[in-house]
């Protein structure tokens, strides 16, 4: 497997090589952000990993997000300094899958990493039959939504995993906590984080309006509940 890694801090660098190994991973290191899509586009790769410098403005990376997300499901994970809550709310809602700062544990890393994968690379041994609640049809062998007599939309395997467990549950408060485990299969800080962003992501491909959802409903302090009209 091969990996783009992009850091411009020599020791940081060694040490997410490293990291990449123990995940079984082959490293590209890129210098400079600026690298990160013509790299991408000369050599395909199965995982993002972007380090950020200290006082580099995180919000110039959501751009490079937009465009990767236009074309690839590859999964990207952003590492930084005091990165700003909404700095980061701002890049899982454009699509990176896990967003974390500095100091960070190499193991941790390691286990979160292989967590993400599994859940992205993810095969079943049989095949799941389609979910249908309320005329919002769910296709797990074409990874799928469709609304009645509008044409489906393809979602990511993260989104996938996330409206596949809100029908599994219509009508029940399931807590970020649950959905963190269910979606990408580890807890911790930034769960709720990375939720609401994949939520929000969801919410854009199903919902007619999304900051009026009808289908996925907040439940603040506690989780969202699918209740479909």
């Amino acid at each position: 497997m091969f990996a783009l890694l992009v850091s411009q801090n020599t020791d940081e660098a060694a040490v997410l090589s490293v990291v990449l190994q123990r995940v079984g991973f082959g490293a590209r290191l890129l210098q400079e952000l600026d690298r990160l899509i013509p790299a991408w586009k000369d050599q395909s790769c199965e995982l993002i990993l972007v380090s950020l410098r200290r006082g580099y403005p995180a919000n110039k990376l959501v751009s490079q997000v937009n465009t990767l997300r236009a074309q690839s499901e590859v999964p990207i994970v952003v590492i930084g300094s005091f990165i700003d809550e909404d700095v980061q709310i701002n890049l899982l809602d454009n699509g990176v899958d896990l967003c974390l700062s500095r100091p960070y544990s190499s193991q941790m890393l390691i286990a979160q990493l292989r967590a993400l994968l599994r859940r992205v690379r993810e095969v079943p041994s049989f095949r799941p039959v389609a979910l249908n609640v309320n005329g919002l049809i769910l296709d797990p062998a074409s990874h799928t939504v469709q609304i009645r007599e509008v044409e489906p939309v393809r979602l990511t395997q993260l989104e996938y995993r996330l409206l596949y467990t809100f029908m599994l549950h219509p009508g029940q408060v399931i807590p970020s906590e649950a959905l963190v485990e269910n979606v990408w299969g580890f807890n911790g800080q930034g769960g709720r984080d990375l939720v609401r962003g994949l939520v929000r992501r969801l919410r854009n491909k199903i919902e007619s309006s999304p900051s009026q959802p009808l289908y996925i409903h907040s439940v603040p302090g506690v989780g969202y509940v699918f209740n479909p009209p």
